[in-house]
């Protein structure tokens, strides 16, 4: 298994960088490699990604999120095994910071080659910058779901 954890500051207060970050169908607009997420309810997502030419789909379930503070997620089937967890701290009354926790375990050749030469670490950097700028450049959150889901 391997670890990548990042943080970035966002120009925006604490309410609203969560409730853009709950928008999961609107990932593709940041995150590269995800080509779509579909929301299945409240607690599933179903993901298709292409990176280095490779495909790949699987399922997800958010096995804790408490509003403006945490949300944390595993996989449950498909081609990619992960769990992470993202969480959210009030720097003021307008900055957050966003800390993203991703353990996953590389398959295939390319996946491990970029594990091994830091390539996924940069992904997930490149993702968090491009979540500030486009955070930033709105100012307010596409939509929000602000319920509860308790682990266990």
């Amino acid at each position: 298994m391997s670890t990548v954890r990042e943080s970035v500051e966002v120009g925006v207060p604490l309410h609203t960088a969560y409730n853009q970050w709950t928008q999961f169908t609107e990932f593709p607009r940041f995150m590269e490699g995800v080509d779509q997420v579909t929301q299945v309810d409240e607690r599933h997502n179903h993901w298709a990604t292409s990176i280095a030419g490779v495909h790949r789909e699987f399922d997800t379930e958010i096995v804790d999120q408490l509003p403006d503070e945490r949300i944390a997620w595993r996989t449950t089937s498909g081609d990619v095994q992960q769990q992470g967890l993202v969480t959210f701290e009030p720097l003021d009354e307008r900055h957050t910071r966003v800390n993203l926790a991703l353990v996953f375990q590389p398959s295939g050749m390319a996946e491990k080659a970029a594990d091994m030469t830091g390539t996924l670490d940069r992904r997930v950097k490149g993702d968090l910058r491009r979540f500030k700028d486009f955070i930033e450049r709105r100012g307010e959150a596409e939509g929000a779901w602000r319920g509860r889901i308790s682990p266990g």
